[in-house]
């Protein structure tokens, strides 16, 4: 049996000595949040409590970690000495309206936050596309393990390919920054609003709603569902979400015991990666009412080299740019500060005025 106990959310996400951006102004509705542990944890004490949201992916990402630190430090490898606590945040609830009118990805975290700062959990994992570029009051994300393919696969039961779709063709997607690219190239096709997990998505798939949908390749390597993949974009057909393919593990600040585990798993080519991106993302306050993608990565010779794009959900204006630079964190910093405040000059006032 799982045992439940819920807890009521209702803190604010406030920003941190390590923030990116300003705190975001939409309103978020009070939600309980089931917290439940996972079937076959222990009932003596846990040196690690992991909270999570409870989707296939988000679970899967969860034993990533925990097999992570079993592997690095023996007293964990000790059953029930890591307990996964799944957390219901209010994006996994409300599932019939797009992100950006209930509030935007923050809502994918607000109730793992919430767990963490009373110590219900000792660390949260996140994807971190997920996680909005300032972090609550208390908490730190010091740990980002390997990154997966960043990739977009295009799946489809009648089309290898977007340019194969017939005109007026539904294509499924909850996000804009997929929307957008797809509009700005085939005008002729239409995006419809389409939420859920990963097999939530695929079932209505062959269920005909729709005649294609993209989904994160590196999801679909981790649920071990790659195989429905009909083909994959590549960075210049579709530039990946902020942070795409990358697991964040956040603790809380005060606490050296947790951020010594974490930091015996951080991958510094990652974290320095999805830095330069959450970067650029800040500078343009990008929300889910605002399409924006960005890539960086350590390039042949051992520099970062940058991709980043601004757009309207149209696809009628798309705004890139590109960097080139050390790969150390300060220079990679500066590059995506750098490119978001090219893209937000580019674009001008009125642009985001007409997302709001």
């Amino acid at each position: 049996m799982v045992s439940v106990r819920c807890t009521t959310a209702h803190h604010s996400l406030l920003g941190s000595p390590t923030c990116l951006a300003r705190p975001r102004r939409w309103a978020c509705p009070v939600i309980r949040a089931a917290v439940a542990v996972e079937a076959g944890a222990q009932a003596k004490v846990s040196l690690i409590r992991i909270g999570t949201r409870g989707s296939p992916l988000a679970l899967a990402q969860a034993h990533e970690t925990r097999d992570k630190l079993k592997a690095a430090h023996s007293e964990l490898a000790d059953e029930g000495a890591i307990e996964i606590i799944i957390i219901k945040t209010t994006g996994d609830i409300v599932l019939d309206k797009p992100l950006a009118d209930i509030g935007g990805k923050g809502l994918f975290t607000k109730e793992i936050d919430e767990a963490l700062l009373n110590g219900t959990i000792d660390i949260a994992v996140h994807s971190m596309k997920d996680v909005p570029t300032y972090l609550p009051n208390g908490t730190i994300l010091p740990c980002n393990l390997p990154r997966e393919d960043v990739r977009d696969a295009f799946i489809s039961l009648t089309a290898n390919s977007l340019a194969e779709l017939p005109a007026g063709s539904l294509i499924g997607s909850a996000s804009l920054r997929r929307q957008s690219q797809i509009l700005y190239k085939y005008p002729s096709l239409k995006v419809v609003n389409f939420r859920g997990n990963v097999q939530t998505r695929l079932k209505k798939l062959k269920e005909g709603e729709v005649q294609a949908t993209l989904l994160a390749l590196a999801g679909l390597k981790r649920l071990k569902l790659a195989e429905n993949a009909t083909s994959l974009l590549s960075i210049d057909e579709m530039l990946p979400a902020v942070a795409q393919g990358a697991i964040g593990i956040a603790c809380r600040s005060n606490d050296d015991k947790m951020m010594e585990y974490l930091s015996s798993l951080n991958h510094e080519d990652t974290r320095l990666a999805v830095a330069c991106e959450r970067e650029f993302l800040a500078v343009l306050d990008g929300n889910c009412r605002t399409p924006i993608a960005a890539y960086a990565y350590r390039d042949k010779d051992g520099n970062c080299s940058f991709r980043g794009l601004l757009a309207s959900p149209d696809g009628s204006k798309v705004y890139e740019t590109t960097r080139s630079g050390p790969y150390s964190f300060d220079d990679m910093v500066a590059m995506g500060k750098d490119a978001g405040h090219e893209l937000k000059a580019k674009a001008g006032p009125g642009f985001f005025d007409s997302l709001q």
